[in-house]
């Protein structure tokens, strides 16, 4: 009878021991880091951090995790322990040139600590990301009209330069197209190709990539174009990799193309309005971002100050309207979904602030929460789930 009782209270601790296991692995995975890149020349000094629920879209403040110039947009690596930010600046180290600053990343404390901060090999980069075996970070440089590519080494550092490409050329906006400027870099789904968004050219580029070199070279056919004067800015590639969609900042547009993978071919499908029918005032978009089941298409407005939401057709990629919400505050620079797909956080730089929106997986659209976040100047949020 007393080995019958103490097997019990065995089993009973056993299983105490379970949930209470369980429990800590819930609570570990509804939380993930937020970073935000800012503007540093109206109050804020660098890169802020967030922890933030998955499950309740809270988030508690961690404060100034790296005080850096301008670190206007942020990549994180595949493994979450290195986090790379552009430094979108015209002078460094007495060049005419920008920077790439290199952290690591405390996923305890949410701190980062810089390892190198090189030049980006061109002024104001505007846009920075990894290949997809998180070997090379990729660059893109506004004002210089450039790309470049870097290796990274094993402790986070970036190598010399793999590949450099000078853009040139014009388009018919005498103020913002005078020159080539490099807007967004990717590399493809499958690795094969980079993809670059050059607003100055009214091109979508397309580059053969070396895994082995990192090397860039230009694909054939080498872009696909937009309506003269669009003004590509960033796009977004479809799950499937079979559509890429670019947003035209310009024109408040976006540009679907059919996507050849095995070719690097573009083909346009569609170009549809972000804007309200009669819409009279100043707009220009900025960010777009496809979920993760490749259904719902989201793209920011500045000026209407709006995330606007679409659908996307599965057969063709081609997109259709399902609604437009005011983001709670002015110029939304950015926005991204939660490691869950149950949030969208929009960036409103100008009102310094971060608005919550729940997203209704049924159907796309956002519901704003009570949950803002108070940033200075913030240009763009990356979350790092925690391990």
């Amino acid at each position: 009878m007393a080995g019958r009782t103490s097997y019990l209270r065995l089993s009973k601790h056993i299983g105490l021991l379970i949930v209470l296991a369980a429990t800590v692995a819930q609570a570990v995975d509804q939380q993930a880091l937020l970073y935000v890149g800012t503007y540093t020349d109206k109050g804020s000094k660098g890169i802020y951090a967030f922890r933030f629920n998955t499950i309740t879209g809270e988030s508690d403040g961690i404060g100034l995790v790296a005080e850096t110039a301008n670190p206007s947009f942020l990549a994180v690596d595949p493994n979450r322990k290195y986090l790379y930010a552009v430094n979108e600046i015209d002078s460094f180290n007495g060049g005419h040139s920008g920077a790439v600053s290199a952290f690591s990343i405390d996923q305890v404390t949410g701190r980062l600590t810089l390892l190198q901060q090189v030049s980006s090999l061109g002024a104001d980069p505007a846009h920075v990301s990894l290949d997809k075996t998180g070997r090379y970070l990729l660059v893109a440089n506004y004002s210089s009209g450039n790309i470049a590519a870097f290796p990274i080494e094993k402790d986070g550092r970036l190598g010399p330069h793999s590949a450099f490409v000078q853009h040139s050329g014009s388009s018919v906006n005498k103020e913002r197209q005078a020159g080539p400027h490099a807007h967004a870099i990717e590399a493809s789904n499958d690795n094969q190709f980079v993809l670059t968004a050059d607003l100055g050219l009214d091109q979508l580029l397309v580059y053969r990539f070396d895994q082995k070199t990192g090397s860039l070279a230009a694909n054939d056919p080498a872009f696909g174009k937009v309506s003269p004067g669009a003004g590509p800015r960033h796009f977004a590639i479809a799950p499937s990799g079979k559509f890429v969609y670019l947003v035209n900042e310009l024109s408040s547009s976006v540009t679907v193309f059919a996507y050849t993978a095995s070719a690097g071919k573009l083909q346009e499908q569609q170009t549809i309005s972000t804007l309200p029918a009669g819409f009279a005032g100043e707009n220009t978009t900025a960010e777009i971002e496809v979920d993760a089941q490749g259904k719902y298409l989201y793209v920011s407005n500045r000026g209407d100050d709006s995330i606007a939401v679409f659908a996307i057709d599965p057969p063709n990629g081609k997109l259709s309207f399902v609604e437009r919400v005011a983001t709670g505050g002015k110029t939304p620079r950015h926005f991204t979904l939660d490691p869950t797909g149950k949030w969208l956080l929009a960036a409103n730089q100008d009102s310094n602030s971060i608005t919550v929106f729940r997203v209704d997986p049924g159907n796309g659209r956002l519901t704003p929460t009570s949950h803002a976040l108070q940033v200075a100047m913030p240009v763009c949020v990356v979350f790092v789930p925690v391990n």
